[in-house]
């Protein structure tokens, strides 16, 4: 089920505006994708831990690519309810939208760097080069398949749910054994559309199964890839 705490409000941004010194450059070669393309197009700016990016409903007007910590995506239903919908991390974009609108509010989870580039000067680069509209479609599809995989993951059980959930931060962080989660317990609970309550109660069932160790809140040993696997076969 999801979190039945109500959600506060994030701490608010500084208002929105084009980035100083973002440049629209000509592909460069051996820029294989579009991450590297971003790179040649935007410009960084900080953003607290909390800080709002962008809001649910606001004009899709950048895309943005973390540079340093992370992000989340997040919904807020009517009655106070929050749903997060993907997190972000280093090298990672996102807030690329098929319409003018946000569908999701973005927040930073820690004191993150943020790459903002005018969504108008990507389109108008895919006009013009056939290699960076494959890679805004590559991208689009995959956020499509992220999507997918998180809807699937929601009628999974509670231990199915935290198990997928550890193996994709461990895979998507390039950590072998040992998660450092960027995320609050709540962030997790909000995610799988468990309670906190349920998320750390299962953690714990999966340390005492063996298959993870947990040192510290947000460290987390995975000691049974196999059994884990299986949980999310």
């Amino acid at each position: 089920m999801l979190m039945q705490t109500t959600y506060q409000a994030a701490t608010p941004r500084p208002a929105m505006r084009a980035p100083q010194g973002s440049r629209t450059a000509p592909p460069r070669p051996g820029a294989a994708n579009l991450v590297d393309q971003m790179d040649l197009m935007g410009a960084p700016m900080p953003f607290s831990r909390n800080a709002e990016i962008y809001g649910e409903s606001e004009p899709a007007d950048y895309v943005y690519k973390v540079v340093s910590g992370a992000v989340r995506t997040y919904k807020i239903f009517d009655d106070g309810r929050r749903q997060i919908g993907a997190f972000y991390f280093p090298d990672e974009v996102f807030g690329l939208e098929l319409g003018d609108e946000h569908e999701f509010s973005a927040e930073a989870i820690d004191n993150s760097v943020i790459l903002v580039v005018k969504r108008s000067a990507l389109v108008a680069l895919a006009d013009r080069d056939p290699d960076m509209a494959r890679r805004l479609w590559s991208f689009t599809a995959g956020e499509l398949q992220r999507l997918q995989r998180h809807m699937l993951l929601l009628v999974k059980s509670a231990e199915e749910r935290v198990a997928c959930f550890l193996l994709e931060m461990a895979r998507r962080l390039a950590l072998a054994e040992t998660v450092d989660l960027p995320m609050s317990r709540q962030d997790i609970a909000d995610y799988l559309g468990l309670t906190i309550e349920t998320v750390s109660r299962t953690l714990t069932q999966l340390e005492t199964k063996a298959a993870i160790a947990l040192p510290k809140s947000r460290r987390i040993v995975l000691r049974n890839r196999s059994a884990l696997n299986r949980l999310d076969a």
